[in-house]
């Protein structure tokens, strides 16, 4: 077993901002992601757990002080003294490490949500080990579970010898070492503690729902720590990444590791909810919940890291939504259809509302779904994998109604309320069609259709070449007749769509005028309402590369990096180009998973 006490004490500090709240808020970039397969806690650097939606995903949160400071659940573990931290993810691990230091001492918090040696455990073990480095360090201690915006109102009951917290159809444990003491009451968990040098106290929540609870010994849940670490680092060794900077390819690779919902197979497209775009504006959307497109692009990920078995996994459930609900653009975790909007009644961060659970997305129609499916399936082939016959021939039908729908009018990738003919959305059918009548070719797919295909793929070609080009811009822009740029049409170099000059004249006209700094916006004339969004920027730096324009692409990655190490290695949907601040939901799929894509790209030559 690794002496954690000890890494701790060689380590190189590691400074962070110190977990400081504003109005009741830390900053996004202040938190780390603890998971175990099924759900995701996020830990600010104060010692708070203000994120965990208990048992899944998308279950209704146990602890949500993220988007309700005041009345939102919470766990908190702090210094009573004023503190500062330094902060990391043990290495090529989801095990998070928190020194805080004070006048009087320094003490480590190192937590976990736990597994066991044979994976997931079947049930929530969130585990937080306080140990002494020096001097003495006293500690608050609350837990508070939420209220689930007064619709339901927790409390304690006594079953055997055993105070059981109850919220709503959630019950769970506290358990803790016997160096702390604790107040109960039906609102919270109190308590106050403290360690020397040397001295070790564990804290930490077993949890269930509808479920026999189980209640392990609190000496085992320690070990588990341990245990999660180990698991944890043994899989990160298997990622196939040969470039210079492969430990940020496995923070990245863990992160969507941490989406990756293994009773199912699905991929969340973040662990969040509501987090705002634009600090006091309105796009505030649930993303948990999985997107063919961001499923199709993780999968994409798992397969350049070598993770084939995540990626088999996510490849397989897709396919089987596909066959049971058709080709939609988003579903839940367990499979079903993603309800529709419905509003909560809780502040939002930093006073941003509407905060929502479901999606309107649920009801639109994308074009990019077909590109994504059929690049997945392209992918998962060139791998050397197989495909089996009622894969086959779903995809076949969704080649066929690809080339009959082409032409209409979509939401497009970003989701939009007014149809038009985006060009990203032809270029996804464009992809498609190229796709399936590669995979037709090599056998993978049935050939009676491949020659429709075939000059259908030609026909949209030659669709975008003729109305998707801009002279006056000097790019492909954003739909016919816009004059509007999208960064997203740096993927077309990506995809292989043909014509080197131009898809270079519109990387140049992307980062003229939606680059601010080492950031880029989705598309034009939206700087007013959200931030500059991660995966364009990641994009363009695998589009340069892939282009040959290698030191303009390390040059780039360099300034997104420094731009980005504001944390602990978490990344969110958007920052503000201005203050650097990471605005959106987080973990963010989409960023992290670009981040992965371009690594890959740089590393064929280790240019990283």
């Amino acid at each position: 077993m690794i002496n954690l006490l000890d890494a701790v004490r060689g380590k190189p500090a590691a400074p962070v901002r110190g977990g400081t709240r504003a109005d009741g808020y830390l900053a996004l970039e202040d938190y780390g992601a603890l998971g175990d397969g099924r759900s995701v806690a996020l830990s600010g650097a104060d010692g708070s757990i203000d994120w965990w939606c208990v048992p899944n995903l998308d279950s209704p949160p146990l602890f949500d002080r993220l988007i309700d400071p005041e009345e939102g659940g919470r766990f908190i573990l702090t210094p009573l003294d004023p503190f500062r931290v330094e902060r990391r993810y043990l290495p090529d691990s989801n095990v998070l490490e928190t020194v805080f230091i004070t006048a009087g001492g320094r003490a480590v918090l190192t937590e976990s949500m736990n597994s066991g040696t044979a994976g997931r455990l079947p049930w929530a073990e969130l585990g937080r080990r306080i140990e002494g480095l020096d001097g003495s360090v006293s500690f608050r201690l609350e837990m508070r579970p939420g209220r689930r915006a007064n619709g339901a109102s927790p409390y304690h009951s006594k079953i055997g010898r055993h105070a059981v917290f109850h919220v709503g159809t959630v019950l769970g444990l506290l358990l803790h070492s016997d160096g702390i003491t604790v107040e109960r009451s039906d609102e919270a968990v109190t308590g106050t503690f403290a360690v020397v040098a040397g001295q070790r106290e564990v804290v930490a929540i077993v949890a269930g729902e509808d479920e026999p609870l189980v209640v392990p010994p609190i000496g085992k849940i320690d070990e588990r720590i341990d245990t999660s670490d180990a698991e944890w680092r043994a899989w990160s060794e298997r990622i196939e990444h040969d470039g210079s900077r492969r430990s940020d390819f496995i923070r990245s690779v863990l992160a969507l590791k941490l989406l990756l919902f293994s009773p199912s197979g699905a991929i969340a497209a973040a662990a969040t909810t509501s987090l705002p775009e634009g600090i006091g504006g309105k796009k505030n959307y649930d993303y948990r919940y999985a997107w063919i497109r961001d499923a199709g692009y993780t999968i994409k990920a798992f397969l350049a890291a070598g993770a084939q078995a995540e990626a088999k996994a996510a490849f397989s459930w897709l396919l089987k939504r596909l066959e049971q609900h058709g080709a939609r653009v988003c579903y839940t975790l367990g499979g079903e259809i993603v309800p529709g909007l419905e509003e909560i009644e809780v502040p939002g961060y930093r006073r941003s509302t509407p905060v929502n659970t479901g999606n309107a997305a649920t009801d639109q129609h994308q074009h990019g779904i077909y590109g994504d499916i059929f690049e997945t399936a392209s992918r998962f082939v060139a791998c050397g994998n197989i495909l089996d016959a009622s894969s086959a021939e779903l995809l076949s039908h969704l080649a066929d109604q690809c080339a009959d729908v082409w032409r209409k009018k979509d939401a497009g990738i970003w989701e939009l309320e007014e149809p038009q003919h985006y060009t990203m959305s032809k270029v996804s059918c464009w992809q498609a069609l190229a796709r399936a009548v590669e995979l037709a070719d090599e056998g993978q797919l049935p050939t009676t259709c491949r020659d429709r295909w075939a000059r259908e793929r030609d026909r949209i070609a030659a669709w975008i070449e003729e109305n998707c080009w801009s002279d006056t811009k000097q790019a492909f822009v954003f739909y016919p007749g816009s004059g509007k740029l999208d960064a997203s049409l740096a993927l077309m170099v990506r995809f292989g769509f043909d014509g080197r000059e131009r898809l270079e004249k519109t990387l140049d006209a992307i980062d003229a005028e939606l680059g601010v700094g080492p950031y880029h916006y989705r598309y034009s004339d939206v700087s007013a309402e959200e931030g500059c969004f991660l995966a364009c920027t990641f994009w363009m730096i695998e589009a340069r590369a892939l282009l040959g324009q290698r030191a303009g692409a390390r040059k780039a990655l360099n300034a997104i990096t420094n731009a980005l190490d504001r944390g602990v290695g978490i990344m969110t949907e958007m920052a503000d180009p201005k203050s650097g601040a990471f605005l959106g939901n987080l973990p963010q799929g989409l960023s992290h998973l670009a981040h992965v894509m371009a690594l890959d790209v740089l590393a064929s030559e280790d240019d990283c």
